[in-house]
């Protein structure tokens, strides 16, 4: 139903300035939840979309907002009037707003802190004081809060009358007079009360709450929501006072966002926040072409180590020909090594004083699958190839040995990335693969000279 409503929409669209059938675009937007008509907004040239946006449902029009990217909200902004833009302002929640701000270049922060509420622009700078990446800075203030002396009659009320403008109320927090946190109560349970009237908070609140600082790590939170399944976590200031909560749509952002920052690393380019067509020429050419620089800097160091070896090979020319079999071995061992420390690192699975176990664990591995590549590769070199068994010797005893050192140097650069307070992701494929073939051919070289007497 989704899908034909979206083409629908776009093929009317289409022909906006003819059919001017506005009333029909009204009913279809109807249809579509909020990320469905973002998308269709982002394919819009700027000049269509104040049209279609003061179409959009007024309960849906906040929502779709705080679902475009950037550069559309800023096209979308330039469009409006102020009170339009003042009444958008309004139906965000102050983390969204707080985002756009944070976004937006500054003569157009300017505006929409002009058509703020004085209430909401004291809360997004509030906001706008912590660091981007922590809990306080993705958090949202609006929550619900009850007192521990409340009755559920009361705590309803409550509910009732304030809880449309917050964020969540599947879980109400219960706080002092000071706002300290001292515990947390569900909505089932407060809906479930079999005295209502009787019955106080401070009774059916769960005191063991799990909570956060304002200054912890956005991506530390985000693996509480896995580890714990909550559905929001509460954010604490240094005196345990409830400032905010951080929701599972944030949470369910961030991984996003650290996911693609980190596929971007390992892949040996700049992160970017913002879609593949959105990205201009010169962006995309920034984000790749000084990893592309340093990294085939580094290649030359494997160029100086054949260079070193010339007589070696002049000597036996038939050790040229498995250079590239064991460069590539070596590389994609190391690779696979780094992306399983990563990953595990990401989610909280490894700890840098893991690193004796990790390594131990690595070497045993490396000696099965390093073996395992030797023999087939014994066997091939010497009954396919035809290849001298002390030449095949030499090939396969390097094998191993590359496979080792490759899978030990996957599972220490990501450990020590991490200790040196680096990225981990930074030191996933391409650099270990660098790193690898200089490894590699050093191995090589020397266990040739000794076994070949060159």
């Amino acid at each position: 139903m989704s899908d034909t409503a979206i083409l629908t929409l776009r093929t009317m669209l289409a022909n906006l300035d003819d059919a001017k059938k506005y009333q029909s675009l009204r009913d279809v937007m109807s249809t579509l939840p909020a990320p469905d008509l973002a998308a269709v907004f982002e394919d819009l040239p700027p000049e269509k979309l104040p049209v279609l946006f003061r179409l959009c449902p007024k309960d849906l029009a906040a929502e779709i907002f705080a679902e475009l990217t950037p550069e559309t909200q800023q096209d979308l902004i330039d469009g409006l009037t102020d009170k339009e833009l003042k009444a958008v302002v309004d139906d965000l929640f102050v983390d969204d707003a707080t985002d756009l701000v944070e976004e937006m270049p500054a003569n157009v922060v300017k505006r929409i802190l002009a058509q703020a509420d004085p209430a909401t622009r004291r809360m997004i700078n509030e906001l706008l004081k912590y660091p981007e990446d922590s809990a306080g800075g993705v958090m949202t203030t609006e929550l619900m809060e009850l007192r521990p002396d409340w009755t559920v009659s009361q705590a309803m009320a409550a509910i009732r009358k304030n809880g449309f403008d917050k964020e969540t109320i599947n879980n109400c927090y219960v706080t002092d007079r000071d706002r300290t946190l001292i515990g947390v109560v569900s909505l089932r349970a407060l809906v479930l009360s079999k005295d209502p009237d009787n019955e106080l908070i401070r009774d059916m609140m769960d005191d063991n709450v799990v909570s956060v600082s304002t200054t912890t790590d956005q991506e530390d939170v985000s693996q509480m929501f896995e580890k714990y399944g909550y559905l929001a976590i509460p954010v604490v200031d240094n005196e345990k006072r409830l400032v905010g909560i951080v929701t599972i749509d944030d949470a369910i952002s961030i991984m996003q966002d650290e996911a693609s920052e980190d596929i971007a690393k390992m892949n040996a380019m700049g992160p970017s926040d913002k879609p593949y067509f959105k990205q201009s020429m010169w962006e995309l050419y920034k984000n790749r072409a000084p990893w592309l620089l340093f990294l085939m800097i580094s290649s030359t160091f494997s160029s100086m180590v054949i260079r070193g070896y010339e007589d070696a090979l002049a000597a036996v020319t038939v050790l040229t020909a498995y250079i590239p079999m064991l460069t590539d071995a070596g590389g994609n061992a190391g690779s696979q090594s780094t992306s399983t420390i990563i990953r595990g690192m990401a989610v909280g699975d490894i700890e840098p004083h893991d690193l004796p176990k990790i390594l131990w664990r690595e070497f045993r591995i490396a000696i099965l699958c390093g073996g395992t590549l030797a023999l087939c590769n014994f066997a091939k070199l010497i009954f396919l190839d035809g290849i001298a068994p002390p030449v095949a010797a030499v090939v396969c005893l390097t094998l191993i040995c590359t496979v080792i050192l490759s899978q030990l140097i996957g599972g220490l650069l990501p450990v020590v990335a991490e200790k040196l307070n680096f990225d981990p992701a930074v030191m996933a494929s391409p650099l270990i693969t660098t790193i690898v073939d200089t490894t590699t051919l050093l191995v090589y070289f020397n266990i040739a000279r000794v076994l070949l007497r060159i």
